[in-house]
């Protein structure tokens, strides 16, 4: 049957499959690595991205259907002209995709807040310890931000905070090791109880089934949608982030 089809519908069906094929590498990418599950709801990318790529996957070979025409002088031109333009909007589209991947998930004082790599603020990135110098590209860390020592420093800091709109965990040199605030993580934890005023019990009872080790929470700011830290609070570690609201 696929000998007997024309050469269009054949160029169509490849063209179609390789895009598919290619777009899936890059869900994958995406989904797996870079927006891991529920980070992609918490910074509302999942929308935005496949629509960019259903329209890249399918506009693509689409045109390249429509002017395909056998014997056609410039239908070499025309092709590569279609499948260049193809791929600049999907590298465009990954590009900013990744520029604004979750990198950094940072605990402080009583929450973790998610911080994206478009979110850094790098003027000061030379007094950061090295391993914060650089994020990731195999998914967000865990890490806490170190406050000042000084109390009146702190206060100041804070103040600015609150008026400038950027927090002090969008900066890497005030990064520290998660593991030299368990003990702060251990106070401040919530208890497990309170999810269910936020949210369903019944999801909020088949998730925490899923992770019996976990006994308490911290709550993860993010641009779109909140999320649940789940903590081992004897550990002090951190069990699992899951899309339970952690606030009204």
């Amino acid at each position: 049957m696929f000998m007997n089809m024309s050469k269009r519908v054949k160029f169509f069906l490849g063209h179609f499959c390789i895009s598919l094929f290619i777009a899936s590498i890059v869900v994958g990418v995406v989904f797996f690595i870079w927006y891991p599950s529920p980070l992609a709801k918490a910074v509302n990318v999942t929308h935005i991205f496949l629509m960019m790529l259903m329209i890249d996957v399918i506009i693509g070979p689409v045109l390249g259907l429509l002017v395909y025409k056998d014997g056609k002088k410039t239908l070499k031109f025309d092709l590569a002209v279609i499948i260049l333009i193809q791929l600049s909007a999907l590298c465009y589209g990954v590009y900013s995709i990744a520029q604004g991947r979750p990198v950094w998930i940072v605990y402080s004082i009583d929450r973790f807040e998610l911080i994206k790599n478009n979110e850094i603020i790098d003027q000061d990135i030379q007094k950061a310890q090295l391993e914060y110098q650089h994020p990731s590209w195999l998914g967000p860390q865990l890490v806490a931000m170190q406050l000042s020592l000084n109390g009146e420093q702190r206060n100041k800091e804070m103040f600015n905070e609150v008026f400038s709109g950027i927090s002090l965990a969008q900066h890497p040199e005030r990064y520290v090791n998660l593991n030299s605030v368990t003990a702060q993580i251990q106070q401040r934890v919530e208890k497990l109880e309170l999810l269910s005023h936020y949210n369903d019990p019944v999801m909020v009872k088949e998730i925490l089934t899923k992770y019996p080790q976990a006994n308490s929470f911290v709550p993860l700011k993010a641009s779109a949608v909140d999320m649940t830290v789940l903590i081992n609070k004897e550990k002090g570690e951190v069990v699992k982030i899951v899309d339970l609201r952690p606030w009204k």
